[in-house]
């Protein structure tokens, strides 16, 4: 998001909530608040009141203070980040919602309409779209039509734009929250009658998947465990928007698994030029935390899994893999491994994204049925 946009954003955010507690507020209020000049206050109140977001309640009188409020208590943004990654010619559009029931209508309406849109997933309140670049227009209205639809995405230079039609609630979204959720950088918009089109821009993030593996013993740590703290940790770094964790259950037949056998993998949407950075963090971090000194990461970019590097996801699931099989898979795939034996299995976590939970958490099934794409 540009500093102007975030700036607003919490400068609306301040006057909702005083707002709320007191009716009104004041330039003091807001200036005191952000330590900043009053005078840039009033320029941002005067702007705000132009944009119709604050009302002036009461002039000042003498020494008395003019009053203001915000001119709405609905919540400033339903849309809590929208961020996306680029993989060849194929976007993924990530989407959090304030509301699990928001994300779903989106999913819904998206699902439907298609447009741009090759495969619509929701997890909770993130929604998870695939797209491919170019414009593929759809009609939008009432019931049966969809009431929102992707209908291009384009990738110039460092930036995303997503084109978006819609009516009613969505278009209220597009309109009037879109612009305030973390990731995005700019909204344009358009009217015809009820129809709204507008244009959502982002960056052009790098997909980041990191496999995590044997950072465990029989009776201290849990690989899950240091998979969530890492991202964690990883979601503090500069120009870094995570993604989500997974588990994955690898082949239950081994001699000595401590668990069953799981690994995790991390996601990330790193921006280009931050990618080494987040790789030494990940191996400084699991290398200090490790109950294990067999610990494993494996490091790879792209969202779309090729079908060899899948298959030996699927090989460590069903027999015993070697380090030197996990090696050569890396150098042909692009993957960093970092570590000891637990290469092997965090190599078989990247091999595994993209699937679903239940695919993920079932070694029985094949996996190489559930191709989302190959390269």
């Amino acid at each position: 998001m540009s500093r102007v946009l975030e700036r607003r954003k919490q400068y609306l955010r301040l006057m909702r909530q005083v707002t709320l507690e007191r009716g009104y507020f004041t330039v003091a209020d807001i200036a005191g608040a952000f330590d900043t000049p009053r005078s840039t206050v009033q320029d941002w109140v005067n702007r705000l009141i132009e944009e119709g977001c604050v009302l002036l309640t009461e002039e000042q009188r003498g020494r008395h203070a003019a009053r203001y409020a915000a001119s709405s208590v609905v919540p400033e943004s339903a849309c809590r980040r929208i961020f996306t990654t680029v993989d060849g010619s194929e976007v993924e559009i990530y989407h959090e919602c304030m509301s699990g029931g928001c994300a779903a209508f989106c999913e819904f309406h998206h699902a439907r309409a298609g447009g741009a849109l090759q495969s619509v997933h929701r997890d909770g309140t993130l929604l998870r779209e695939r797209a491919i670049l170019g414009r593929r227009d759809v009609v939008v209205g009432l019931d049966p039509a969809p009431a929102v639809g992707i209908v291009g995405v384009f990738h110039e230079g460092d930036y995303i734009h997503q084109q978006i039609k819609c009516i009613g609630g969505p278009a209220y979204s597009l309109t009037d929250m879109m612009s305030l959720a973390a990731g995005v950088c700019g909204v344009t918009v358009h009217r015809e009658g009820p129809v709204v089109e507008g244009e959502v821009t982002t960056r052009a993030l790098v997909y980041v998947a990191i496999g995590i593996d044997d950072t465990d013993t029989e009776t201290e740590g849990a690989t899950f465990a240091l998979a969530l703290a890492l991202l964690q940790h990883l979601a503090e770094l500069d120009g870094v928007m995570p993604i989500g964790h997974r588990v994955a259950m690898l082949n239950p037949r081994l001699e000595d698994p401590t668990a069953g056998n799981s690994c995790s993998y991390i996601e990330l949407a790193v921006e280009p030029g931050q990618v080494a950075r987040v790789e030494e963090s990940a191996v400084r971090f699991v290398a200090d935390e490790a109950a294990s000194r067999e610990w494993g990461i494996a490091v790879r970019e792209g969202f779309r899994i090729p079908r060899d590097l899948r298959a030996y996801g699927r090989s460590a699931r069903e027999v015993v893999l070697t380090r030197g099989a996990a090696e050569a898979t890396a150098e042909r795939f692009g993957a960093h491994l970092h570590g000891g034996r637990g290469v092997i299995g965090a190599l078989a976590a990247v091999a595994l994204v993209g699937l679903p939970h239940d695919v993920l958490l079932d070694p029985e099934r094949d996996v190489c049925a559930d191709w989302e794409s190959s390269a």
